[in-house]
């Protein structure tokens, strides 16, 4: 058992949260939160496409759906932090606020920023799955069935 907390699990988290985040959301949080740092660029924002595989009935063998469109760059701080970022679409300022975050929450202001960024999309991404979830509620319909007193 690891006595160290998996940073790898927190980064797959918060970039998740990054990832789905609504187009410039991320960017208005990170430019509300901090001045942006200066940067390298280690690969500037590029288009390109992914493949995206599917399951039959969500456990069965996998298979290729289709492509999407995605964007990835990655940017190196003065400090010498590295961040990545890959998002669906052609979105080049909102790659480079997600790198800038991911970058950022490898240093110091880690706390500050997940107060600020992270914490505040995880609350936006439950309230969308809640309204989702309304939504759906909304056209349930149940279904029984009356037994007829005859035996």
């Amino acid at each position: 058992m690891k006595d160290t907390p998996d940073f790898d699990a927190d980064r797959r988290a918060w970039m998740g949260l990054i990832a789905c985040a609504p187009a410039g959301r991320v960017a208005a949080l990170l430019d509300g939160a901090t001045a942006r740092p200066a940067f390298v660029w280690l690969r500037a924002p590029e288009f390109g496409s992914a493949m995206v595989q599917g399951r039959t009935g969500a456990s069965g063998a996998p298979f290729n759906l289709g492509e999407m469109t995605v964007t990835r760059c990655a940017l190196r701080l003065t400090g010498g932090e590295v961040g990545h970022a890959y998002l669906q679409g052609r979105r080049r300022a909102d790659a480079e606020a997600a790198a800038l975050v991911d970058a950022l929450m490898q240093t110091g202001a880690a706390g500050d920023l997940r107060a600020h960024i992270l914490d505040s999309l995880a609350a936006e991404a439950e309230a969308r799955r809640e309204t989702r979830a309304g939504k759906a509620a909304a056209t349930k319909v149940d279904f029984f069935t009356m037994m007829r007193g005859e035996a």
